[in-house]
């Protein structure tokens, strides 16, 4: 969960420096984590659990009651049937909590407004085995809105960006991560040869033309950050490959602030196989053929 705190505080788009905006994200970390499962016990990344379809849940129910270990995925309830055996039934959206507020809210791929993730998932499962079903996906946290096109010349913008965030993320968990286990600590080896590299372009709101010299100039403090990022996502299941559901914890915070996000994901799925390989990922953000490797994404 810190890692997606501190991850999302990154995300601030232009305005990276921007105080504000640095605890705007706050606050949207902490109604985002706060609602998210435990799913794991990978002490990175492991709570996923609010966008993640197939991960299962367990119903907070009575000690006596026989669905106290019985498992529902996002969107269903356990109930008993006549023989008092368990079973998961989808959650009708009125039981679900109301909203603090709005920012509770998601967008979900059909752009309608949720009033929270209880009451889309619990839509979803009721659609389920339906054309429409299949195609609903969670796609941002908020309300609906309008999301501008994505340029030619700003997709071309996007990686370099995301490149510098990474890359600021990783350095930042190496600071604070004395006690908090944040990173392995052969994570920790690697980030700290670009921590301690005299070269390395600080974080702030730099201009793109900077930032596009210093990939070019370092291009080697670039290449973990990325494998690393593949990493966090490929969870459910570790197979090499990123899913919309793998992608949702990254697509959804950044969507509302970065509007080429959808281009840039669809871009990377180069064969369109709905899926995105470490290879397309890595190619994405300019890293050479010669330079993936899949051991760095452990």
């Amino acid at each position: 969960m810190r890692v997606w705190i501190v991850f999302l505080l990154c995300l601030a788009g232009k305005a990276l420096a921007n105080p504000v905006t640095i605890i705007m994200m706050s606050l949207l970390s902490h109604m985002f984590f706060s609602l998210i499962q435990e799913v794991g016990a990978n002490p990175v990344q492991v709570e996923t659990g609010e966008f993640d379809e197939a991960i299962e849940v367990v119903e907070d129910v009575f000690a006596e009651n026989p669905c106290l270990n019985h498992h529902c995925k996002k969107g269903k309830v356990c109930e008993l049937d006549e023989s008092n055996e368990p079973m998961c039934v989808c959650q009708d959206p009125l039981t679900c909590p109301a909203p603090v507020g709005e920012f509770e809210h998601i967008c979900g791929t059909d752009n309608k407004t949720y009033d929270s993730s209880c009451h889309f998932f619990a839509t979803k499962c009721a659609l389920e085995g339906t054309k429409k079903g299949h195609k609903l996906h969670l796609d941002y946290i908020g309300p609906c809105k309008y999301i501008a096109p994505c340029l030619d010349n700003e997709l071309n913008e996007f990686p370099l960006r995301m490149r510098d965030w990474l890359k600021n993320v990783l350095v930042t968990l190496y600071e604070r991560d004395e006690d908090n286990n944040l990173l392995s600590e052969k994570q920790k080896l690697r980030v700290k040869k670009i921590y301690e590299n005299e070269k390395r372009l600080q974080a702030g709101d730099h201009s793109l033309d900077l930032l596009a010299l210093d990939f070019e100039k370092n291009y080697n403090m670039y290449i973990f950050p990325v494998h690393w990022q593949f990493g966090q996502l490929d969870q459910h299941p570790v197979d090499g490959f990123l899913s919309h559901t793998e992608l949702a914890p990254l697509r959804a915070p950044l969507i509302p602030m970065e509007h080429c996000t959808t281009s840039f994901f669809e871009q990377c799925d180069a064969d369109q196989d709905k899926y995105i390989a470490l290879e397309e990922w890595a190619s994405c953000f300019g890293i050479k053929e010669q330079d993936i490797d899949k051991d760095l994404v452990i």
